[in-house]
């Protein structure tokens, strides 16, 4: 982490602001994620009630995601930061007050709240604070709070679950967030720039120039950056993972407890974190080098072989395996994509952009339990992660075919050995 000592004082104190920041804010969301289904069937809630309380936090996070993207771009990204913050700080005070079902869902929904304005408007404030040639390696630095937090938060929160019960785990929960929120309130936010500019697009070969682009900040709307080729393909490979994703995080625990298997799924989850833990450490640093795509190609194949594993796990060695992979492959897709439509936007417009890609992921997760749900005894759970793996491989192929203007471009940069050439390098932050 020495690329901290470089970076100028300002932009270096904000940096190590936004990290505890962020330890904070993941340890609280993540000390309910074993605890709240519990509350939940404690205070009267069927196991159908369990899933709609949970699900409603997609509800937040889907709707709101877009409107928080322009808040980002338009007023300020500490802003938005701060509504994350206030909001996961806040619902468990609402958890600890309600028992009505339909109350907890609602609740459920302005938790969801927290995640869409935290992941929007930090990533972009991060992208911000860093300088363009080590961009990678500070994200993924930064990323690490997050497998840090979903490791600790969980631990800490049944403990005391268990040892004092909801009320001492709800108000823990609450510190947490609160403690997040004062260190994002002295974060100093560096201003953007609103300016009209051109884009010039170079070829990946020879650096040459090969085409403008006038931008406007104000005429760009958030859906039309949709169909926009440098976000298209992100988006649309974040959405298929998202599936594969969520597919994971509802059925793996059912999957490893039908085999009967004497195997604890929670060690499934802690070697993922862990590979997630260390991956994130290197491939930042070494994508600033080697380019995103290598490393987005990588992420995809973990993630279909993660998935094929799982789908033919016999042992409880193949899901401590599978774990790994998974881990390798999620800690490596999400802080390059990151990083990979960081470099191909600019700073006006990263809110829009970053909630756009990463509600791609969102909607993948939402859509997985309710689709592979409902198919769930026909296809038996090693047939939803045989879907999975060709979801996973399917998303490998649009990327290495479809990243760049042509095949061509996009096998050079998917493996490593040709510039984005959707990368703004001429960026006005």
């Amino acid at each position: 982490m020495k690329i901290f000592s470089t970076l100028e004082p300002q932009p270096r104190r904000n940096l190590l602001v936004l990290f505890a920041a962020g330890l904070f804010f993941w340890s609280s969301l993540a000390s309910l994620l074993p605890t709240l289904p519990l509350y939940v069937e404690d205070v009267g809630g069927t196991t159908q009630h369990v899933g709609l309380v949970m699900g409603s936090f997609a509800v937040g996070l889907l709707l709101f995601r877009p409107w928080l993207g322009k808040l980002s771009d338009q007023r300020s990204r500490k802003l938005v930061v701060l509504i994350g913050m206030a909001a996961v700080a806040l619902a468990p005070l609402g958890y600890l007050f309600v028992k009505s079902i339909p109350l907890l869902m609602l609740i459920r929904v302005f938790h969801g709240i927290s995640i869409a304005a935290y992941t929007t408007g930090n990533t972009a404030l991060v992208v911000d604070l860093s300088p363009v040639r080590q961009r990678g390696e500070i994200i993924g630095y930064m990323s690490l709070t997050n497998p840090i937090g979903v490791a600790t938060g969980p631990a800490i929160g049944g403990l005391l679950q268990a040892q004092a019960g909801y009320t001492p785990l709800f108000l823990f929960s609450f510190g947490l967030g609160l403690l997040g929120f004062f260190c994002t309130f002295l974060v100093k936010e560096p201003r953007l720039s609103q300016e009209f500019v051109e884009v010039t697009l170079l070829d990946d070969q020879n650096g040459h120039p090969t085409d403008k682009v006038s931008v406007n900040p104000k005429s760009d709307k958030f859906w039309q950056l949709l169909i926009s080729p440098r976000l298209r393909i992100p988006t649309l490979v974040l959405l298929l993972i998202g599936i594969v994703f969520g597919s994971l995080a509802t059925f793996v625990a059912l999957y490893i407890r039908e085999t009967k298997l004497d195997f604890n799924a929670g060690w499934f989850y802690s070697a993922a974190a862990m590979s997630s833990f260390c991956i994130r450490i290197i491939t930042g640093r070494a994508s600033d080098r080697y380019g995103r795509g290598l490393f987005i190609t990588g992420s995809l194949i973990c993630y279909g072989l993660s998935m094929l594993l799982l789908s033919l796990a016999q042992s409880p060695v193949h899901f401590l395996l599978a774990g790994l992979i998974e881990g390798a492959g999620a800690g490596t897709l999400i802080p390059m994509t990151i990083a990979l439509i960081s470099d191909r936007s600019y700073s006006y417009e990263r809110g829009r952009v970053f909630a756009l890609c990463i509600g791609g992921f969102d909607l993948g997760m939402a859509i997985a339990g309710p689709v592979f749900g409902t198919f769930a005894e026909q296809l038996s759970y090693q047939g939803i992660f045989a879907l999975s793996t060709g979801l996973s491989f399917l998303a490998l192929i649009v990327f290495i075919t479809y990243n760049s203007k042509d095949l061509h471009h996009s096998l050079r940069f998917a493996t490593g050995r040709g510039q984005d050439v959707y990368a703004l390098d001429n960026m006005k932050s």
